[in-house]
């Protein structure tokens, strides 16, 4: 079965979050694909069978992923096993995809709404810094700081930031070039830093949208790596958009 490695969220290959893409031709277990993410040591590994989708990190199983979401149909469009709209079925319901004329691909997510919460116990040290505002998504919590260099800058001791009771942490702060910035800490699930989160930007989308009365955004995140997703929010839904690379494709010889 083919086996690619895809940078999504960039247009320059070893930049943005490189993602596997495992093409399936006959069913598979959990525990397999859960074998195979590992082996493939990547932040998300996609498994596409018809028009189901999964993704798993080296340790568990997930149920929104943007970016292996964006590989996976980068390597539909760009090998001509598919065209036009995409619609595939996952844990998070049907999410459908378009590229444009030009090559973006856009993703029509569900938006993650981000209510006032208490910082949990820990959160603050584990960081290493104050925070503006924390919030929590049905998925993760959302750290505001109150500048782009503290989220460039930030440190934070992973292993403590492992104890927080969250899928993971986001960390985000206005931007200076672009809209927002943000950093995406998933210690939990085996993911010390991603490099660039799409499913992370479903809560930052309607989150900045009210702050900056804006719907239409460009968010940066500030990994070493580092990426731009190209977010618009619409109520209950969020698209995403960006660019990938392919820079490996091969036989899984399993």
């Amino acid at each position: 079965m083919r086996l690619y490695t895809v940078d999504a969220f960039t247009d320059a290959p070893f930049k943005g979050n490189p993602a596997a893409v495992c093409l399936l031709e006959t069913s598979a277990t959990a525990s397999w694909m859960q074998a195979v993410a590992a082996e493939m040591a990547l932040s998300e590994t996609a498994f596409l069978q018809g028009n189901s989708l999964r993704w798993f990190t080296p340790a568990v199983e997930v149920t929104l992923c943007g970016h292996a979401t964006l590989a996976t149909a980068h390597v539909l469009y760009s090998t001509g096993a598919a065209s036009g709209t995409l619609q595939f079925e996952t844990a998070s319901g049907i999410l459908t995809v378009n590229q444009r004329a030009d090559g973006m691909i856009t993703m029509d997510f569900p938006a993650k709404e981000v209510t006032p919460a208490t910082a949990p116990e820990g959160l603050e040290k584990a960081l290493g810094v104050t925070p503006v505002a924390v919030g929590r998504s049905n998925l993760d919590l959302l750290v505001e700081v109150e500048s782009e260099k503290i989220v460039r800058e930030l440190k934070p001791d992973l292993r403590a930031l492992s104890e927080v009771d969250a899928r993971a942490v986001i960390v985000t702060a206005k931007g200076v070039e672009t809209d927002f910035v943000s950093r995406f800490f998933a210690p939990r699930g085996g993911v010390p830093e991603d490099p660039v989160t799409g499913s992370a930007h479903c809560a930052l989308a309607p989150y900045w949208a009210e702050r900056l009365g804006r719907t239409s955004m460009v968010g940066a995140q500030l990994s070493a790596r580092g990426g731009l997703v190209r977010v618009t929010s619409r109520g209950d839904r969020v698209d995403l958009a960006g660019r990938a690379v392919t820079v490996l494709s091969g036989t899984l010889h399993l």
